[in-house]
């Protein structure tokens, strides 16, 4: 019975971390569409990183100072700069740059290269050693299938069309906005927003382990966001107008994404780094460009196409392979999930072995195999046949 609701709860804990997922992603997409269009009107990039991060600190101070208020006091020199590497290179660069590249594009062309961040941290994190790319194994053959799968998956969206065809009747207003003429320009910035993302998650990695406090870590770097991106905005346009608020949809967007898609969000991705690894939430972004392309077909009445559709079945089946490579890969190491700050339960037979490779980079924890030391069992006695006979003639 013990047994049964032990593997109940690490299921439980599993779904969770999906879910998490998920909702990050339907999260992304109420982002995108909101974004595009505001941008598409001349909101300043950095006017809308700077008061998007301003309610984010707002929204998650009350859970860090109720909850983690002892860990304010443990943050050092060293931990603050990696926060301030994660605001930089996870906000003010990938975000700002994502920003500029959907504002000189589309929303389902943007979303597009959010699909690459996957294959680019994955690549980031084996050079690091991170991942370990196993091509010898089975499993290390599916992941690296499985990441391929979704290249391969929004290529085809982005370069095959085939026929159209619509879902919506309003597909005679969908001039709500369009993209820039300067494609190239917007491409530029959204290959460097994915590599960006790329490193975000991999400095994530590294700071889950040493501050493993994730209202805490997102109310410091919403804030030190928030002054990172009101300097870069005053250096960029001074001018009032580009900074100015009014009741309409650009005050909407501000309070959702600083809510939902900023504190909600982080949290939801830096408890998930430090549960899977850093690799895992990066896979889930090809699910918003399939959210981002319905959306926009039934709201908007943008247009679906067969190369669209033929990209989503792609990326559908290289995510799940993916994932489930990575799962199968940590339930044969062995590992307790990655940045877990609780011991691990002592064995039922009170024996407790001293693992080896104890001193190992804080990077590299995750691809670690912990081999217990063996004992040596001295063998019985053999006792010799005239032994024996003498116990016998003595009875």
């Amino acid at each position: 019975m013990v047994m049964k609701m032990e593997k109940i709860k690490k299921k439980l804990n599993g779904s969770n971390v999906l879910i998490g997922m998920l909702t990050v992603q339907v999260i992304a997409t109420g982002l995108q569409l909101l974004s595009k269009v505001i941008l598409s009107h001349g909101t300043f990039v950095f006017a809308l990183t700077t008061y998007r991060h301003v309610v984010a600190t707002l929204c998650i101070a009350p859970f860090a100072l109720l909850w983690e208020r002892e860990s304010l006091k443990k943050v050092t020199w060293s931990i603050f700069f990696w926060l301030f590497m994660i605001a930089l290179t996870g906000i003010i660069m990938a975000m700002g740059l994502f920003y500029y590249g959907l504002k000189d594009t589309t929303a389902t062309y943007a979303t597009n290269f959010l699909n690459l961040i996957p294959i680019v941290t994955f690549i980031f994190s084996t050079v690091l050693g991170m991942e370990k790319l196993r091509l010898k194994t089975k499993i290390g053959k599916i992941k690296l299938l499985g990441a391929m799968l979704c290249l391969a998956g929004a290529l085809t969206i982005t370069l095959y069309k085939g026929k159209v065809f619509y879902i919506s009747h309003n597909h005679k207003h969908q001039n709500i906005s369009k993209a820039n003429e300067n494609v190239v320009r917007g491409t530029i910035f959204l290959m460097c927003s994915c590599m960006s993302y790329a490193c975000w998650f991999l400095i994530q990695a590294k700071v889950s382990k040493v501050f493993p406090y994730k209202y805490s870590a997102t109310f410091i770097v919403s804030m030190i966001a928030t002054v990172q991106g009101a300097i870069v905005g005053v250096c960029i346009d001074r001018r009032k107008a580009s900074w100015k608020l009014g009741l309409n949809l650009q005050l909407i967007t501000i309070f959702y994404s600083g809510a939902l898609a900023t504190a909600a969000t982080f949290c939801f991705i830096s408890w998930t780094v430090t549960k899977k690894g850093p690799t895992y939430p990066s896979m889930f972004n090809p699910l918003a460009l399939i959210f981002v392309t319905i959306a926009e077909a039934v709201l908007l009445g943008q247009e679906m196409s067969i190369g669209s559709l033929l990209g989503m079945f792609l990326i559908i089946v290289g995510l799940y392979s993916f994932l489930r490579a990575k799962t199968q890969e940590l339930t044969q190491i062995g590992l307790p999930n990655p940045g877990d700050a609780e011991a691990p339960p002592p064995p039922e037979n009170g024996i407790i072995t001293r693992p080896k490779n104890m001193e190992l980079p804080i990077l590299a924890r995750e691809n670690a195999r912990f081999l217990p030391t063996p004992v040596e069992v001295a063998p019985a006695p053999i006792e010799k046949q005239e032994d024996k006979d003498e116990e016998k003639q003595s009875i």
